[in-house]
């Protein structure tokens, strides 16, 4: 009799115990769980970046990219103004994109292509489009509870290129090619008045960023990106190992976070067209100077 009691006893506190557990279990993740929003910016000078963004419908286009991941609840991305810092982050399930930095990326950006054969519209739309991948790649980190085994900024970075080169050829090409024009004039600029604690940093330095990025590119495609190497961008000691950077990379990501891909929407968003040509024209900024300056 005691003994019957003690186990009717355990059932009604496993009860207990498991009752409030079920009731509070989270929504099952699912695709297609991404919010967009233009703020109106709190600076007149951003206007014309405001209206151009909800023109190009870039936030929708963002979030139609990125919709086959499925996430435990919504994510929200988001452009505002940020009382003058040109910035852009992840904090509490949103990506921020302040206006500022798009206006820092307008203002830097090359009045004709490059030698290098950057277009203006790359050399904008690349640095812009990899900083949202990476802040994406802080979401995924954080909302998916992803290891992380080294810096995080660093594998934001790696994220941001893995995605960039799983698009179309040519315009993984582009993206690339405008977000290592961006790391080497910073870099550059940052070489003309180098201090100590620019190593300080949670992030690389703006050479390391731009190395890392021509590494994993050759290494994801000798062919398509070997004229980095040929030209010297890339020095032949690195690329020698890039296959192997790339090839880690790419495990990582198929591991862990390819369980929560939804792969007929991802075969389908990858196959489509996202840029626009890169002889499009793009107004210059008002007080741009001539030549890019640092990013």
């Amino acid at each position: 009799m005691r003994a019957a009691m003690k186990i009717v006893l355990a059932l009604a506190v496993a009860g207990i115990v498991l009752v409030p557990v079920t009731a509070t279990q989270a929504a099952p993740a699912r695709a297609n769980r991404i919010s967009v929003k233009y703020v109106p910016p709190k600076n007149a000078a951003h206007q014309p970046i405001y209206a151009r963004l909800k023109e190009v419908r870039f936030l929708e286009k963002l979030k139609e990219l990125l919709s086959p991941i499925r996430l435990p609840r919504t994510l929200r991305v988001v452009t505002e103004g940020c009382d003058g810092e040109a910035n852009a982050w992840y904090e509490d399930d949103a990506i921020t994109i302040c206006y500022e930095y798009i206006d820092e990326m307008w203002k830097n950006m090359p009045a004709e292509t490059t030698a290098e054969g950057i277009a203006p519209l790359d050399a904008l739309v690349g640095p812009v489009f990899d900083t949202c991948l990476h802040e994406f790649g802080h979401a995924l980190f954080d909302m998916l509870r992803l290891p992380v085994f080294g810096r995080e900024e660093d594998g934001a970075d790696q994220v941001a290129a893995y995605m960039t080169l799983q698009l179309g050829k040519a315009e993984a090409r582009r993206l690339i090619g405008g977000t290592a024009y961006a790391y080497m004039t910073e870099a550059k600029a940052a070489t003309s008045s180098p201090r100590l604690e620019q190593f300080a940093n949670e992030h690389g330095t703006p050479a390391q960023r731009f190395f890392n990025l021509l590494c994993i590119a050759y290494g994801a495609d000798p062919k398509q990106f070997g004229d980095i190497v040929k030209k010297g961008y890339l020095p032949k000691d690195r690329a020698e190992g890039c296959e192997g950077e790339y090839k880690q990379a790419a495990y990582a990501f198929e591991k862990l976070i390819g369980p929560h891909i939804d792969r007929r929407l991802a075969k389908k968003m990858l196959s489509k067209s996202w840029l626009p040509p890169p002889t499009s024209r793009i107004p210059r900024r008002p007080g741009s100077r001539a030549s890019a300056p640092s990013r």
